[in-house]
This record gives structure tokens, sequence and C-alpha cells, in this order.
């Protein structure tokens, strides 16, 4: 894991942030505790590990503190901003895109703040709808809605172009909410940018429902996520409760990470089965799905299995991947393969089961933010725009140790987050639904 690896070898990877120069205006902002340039926060929380690091490598491994700065970059007065949402749909979309825009307003006295329409596609020529004008009254609402009011795609789109037109727009501040695919697009955006010495800041606020970004703790709409999946877990467990040797299979988000199913899993103590895309499906053999389920099936008579829609990819073929508008493989379909399989199998050996098959991805994905999420949604736009105020640029808001932090792109899309199977959650997991701890190996 990508954690492991910083551990080893912390020198091997690079915290520093790009920044377009040095600030010289003051900031407008009233009342604030102010952060210092070297206020850093410490990669390992354990003492051993920081006692380890401080002796054995050149540059103690940590992050850039993020928060305002005495001293700005941008001029509030001259400054144009610009807010842009991609990928898929994810609890918080709007809170956040409310968040950058009050700040901006509100802290910054910036009233110059438009709204990308439809991704990344929507700073190019091929634009079909034009940007909307963001202010306070406008967004005063959308966190109370579900989706993003400027509209989402994926796809790449030429960084050159792009640029162009942030420089034809006078655009000097760029936000982009996105996850992986989206902060890659960023980067490339940001170090055009650089390479033409165009000052833009080109900051990410991480949006990944999987939360499998490196160097990243929390993303936005995670804890909503849970709940709601937690909510529908409950609907599958009473409908297998409600029929004969009933077996209700819920399909979550979740392309190679299984914090979700995990997460809810643990959340929800009925679910019997909880597969993840960290270890590989057995469907036959002593060990495997059908002889658990069957045991599982004849003491309780039903049964709930939560799977990542990543989890069992390996009992496809994989000779003909697909890929979608964002380069990411699209996954086969695990939750109809389990249901026919699974149905198949006991109808075979002459005692069928009752299949309830539950896949509520787009209905988690299209919810309004729950409190807890919208707080953190607010957080999250407030510290992008004290970056972007300060010059700061290729960068993501992150989440670490319990602070904010500045990370570069470069370092969070590396390697994607992974469930640790020697962790408290993965642990948690097997201990509540007692299913056999596979072999790693």
């Amino acid at each position: 894991m990508v954690y492991e690896h910083v551990l080893a070898n912390p020198d091997g990877f690079d915290f520093r942030i790009d920044a377009l120069g040095q600030g010289t205006y003051e900031t407008p902002i009233q009342q604030q505790v102010f952060i210092d340039e070297d206020d850093r926060i410490s990669f390992s929380s354990q003492v051993k590990n920081i006692q380890s690091q401080i002796k054995n490598c050149k540059t103690f491994p940590s992050f850039e503190k993020a928060g305002p700065r005495q001293k700005l970059f941008h001029a509030p007065k001259q400054s144009r901003a610009a807010v842009i949402t991609c990928g898929g749909l994810c609890p918080g979309l709007n809170n956040v895109i409310k968040g950058v825009v009050n700040v901006l307003e509100k802290e910054y006295g910036i009233n110059h703040i438009i709204g990308i329409r439809y991704g990344y596609k929507g700073l190019t020529k091929k634009a079909t709808t034009e940007a909307t004008t963001l202010n306070s009254r406008v967004v005063d609402q959308i966190h109370k809605q579900g989706g993003t009011i400027l509209g989402s795609s994926r796809g790449n789109q030429d960084p050159c172009e792009m640029v162009d037109e942030l420089e034809e727009q006078g655009i000097n501040l760029l936000f982009c909410i996105g996850g992986d695919g989206t902060l890659k697009g960023a980067k490339a955006i940001a170090e055009e940018a650089m390479r033409r010495k165009a000052q833009i800041s080109v900051i990410g606020i991480p949006k990944t429902i999987d939360n499998d970004l490196g160097f990243v703790e929390k993303t936005f709409g995670f804890e909503t996520s849970v709940q709601v999946a937690s909510e529908i877990i409950t609907c599958a467990h009473s409908e297998a409760e409600g029929a004969e040797r009933g077996v209700g299979i819920v399909k979550l988000m979740g392309r190679d990470s299984g914090f979700i199913s995990a997460t809810a899993s643990l959340a929800n103590s009925v679910v019997d089965f909880c597969l993840i895309p960290e270890i590989p499906v057995e469907l036959d053999g002593v060990n495997g799905l059908y002889a658990a389920l069957g045991k599982r099936l004849d003491q309780n008579n039903h049964a709930v299995l939560v799977v990542a829609e990543g989890a069992g990819q390996e009992l496809f073929s994989n000779s003909n991947q697909r890929m979608d508008q964002s380069g990411n493989i699209l996954k086969e379909d695990i939750g109809e393969l389990l249901k026919n399989c699974i149905a198949s199998h006991f109808k075979e050996i002459n005692n069928p089961v009752s299949i309830k098959y539950l896949d509520p991805s787009y209905h988690i994905r299209s919810v309004q933010a729950n409190a807890a999420d919208a707080v953190f949604c607010y957080q999250l736009a407030e510290y992008a725009v004290h970056a972007a105020m300060a010059g700061k640029t290729n960068l993501l808001i992150g989440y670490w140790n319990n602070f904010f932090t500045h990370v570069p792109i470069a370092l969070a899309t590396k390697e994607r987050r992974m469930v640790d199977l020697d962790g408290a959650l993965w642990k948690g997991v097997l201990c509540a639904t007692q299913q056999e701890k596979p072999n790693k190996d």
C-alpha cells in the first residue's frame, strides 16, 4: 500500500507545494489565526514512526498546513474565479459550490465568480452551454438538493485549450471539484498555466465517493453514502428475513477500494458477508462463498451479502476490458453475477433460495449531504479558497490527522488508497459478520 511505501521510503514522495510567487497583498480577512508557510502536519501519527523517520530520512514527511495566509498573491479586487464539477455525482457537490462562492464573496470581496457547465467540456470550444454567474443569492438554497447545479461530464480535454479559455476570460482562480480523473485534469491545467507563466491558481477539492484518494483520510460525500447504504442494507435484511431461505444482496460503490461496503457493513450489523475488491472472491470449494452461505442459511434461514462493485472481477474474463470516458476500466456487474450464480447453485443442489437484489448506487450518489458532510464540504471549500488566494496551485485540499492540508495532486493520484486488511476497519467487519478471514496470499 502507498502508506507502507512512504513509511519505508519517505524520501521517495514529494510533499512540496507549487506556488505562483510570494504574497504581497494584505488580506481583507479580519479576526483570523493565520498560517505561516513553515506550518506543517506530520504524515505519521505514531511516535515510533516519527522517531524512525527523523532518524532515517533527509526530509521529514509532512504536509503543508491549509488555512488563511496574511499575505495574498492574488489581489481580491482584480480576481475572477471559476468553479467546475466533473465525474459522477456525489452527495455534497452543491454544498462545496456554495461554500466556495460564499467564502470568495463574503471573506475576500470577489464578485466575479462563474460556474463552468458540464465539466471540463465547458472550458473548450465544444461547450454547448455558457457559464453561469454565481453569487451568494444564486447559491443560497442549493445545499438542499442533490447533484450539482453546474452539471457534470466525463472525458479528457486539451489542457492548452482550457488554459486559452481561462486566459481569455481573465480567470485567475479555478476550483476543480472531482475525483481521480478530475484532479489529473486539474494538474494538467495547472502545469500548462505554469509553463506559460500564467498566474492562475488551480485548486482541487477531492470528490470521490469511494474514499480512495491517496494521502487523504476522508473525502466529502462518504459519510452520507455510508448512512444511506446502511439504511438500504436494513431493507435488504427485511426482504431476506421475510422469505424462506432469503438472500439479500446489496451492491455498493467501490471500483477499486471497499471502504463504503466495509464501513456500511460495520455500521449495520445485520450483514453476513462483505465482499470487497481488495480480496478475491472464491465461489466453490470448502472455503468458498457457496459453502459459507449454505451454512448461514441453515442457521438463520436468511442472509445478507454486501458487495462492492469492483469485487470479484477475477470471476470474469478480462480479455475485452472497456474504458469509460475518463479512462477508468469499466467493471463487470458482480451483483448480477452473484445473483444468478447463487440462485443456480442452490437450485442444482435442490435447496433453492429466494434472492432479493438491490443496486442503489445512483440513488446514493444523488441524495443531498447529511449534516456531517455539509460541515465538511464547507470546510474544504473554505480552505480551497484560502489556498488559491495565497497563490498556491496544482494541489488539493486534504484531511490528515484531524488537520486540513495541502496535498500535491501528483501525490494524491499516485496510487489508490485501499482497505488495510490488517487494520481496524476490516477486522471490525470480520468480527461483526463472522465471515471467514480469507488468505491474503
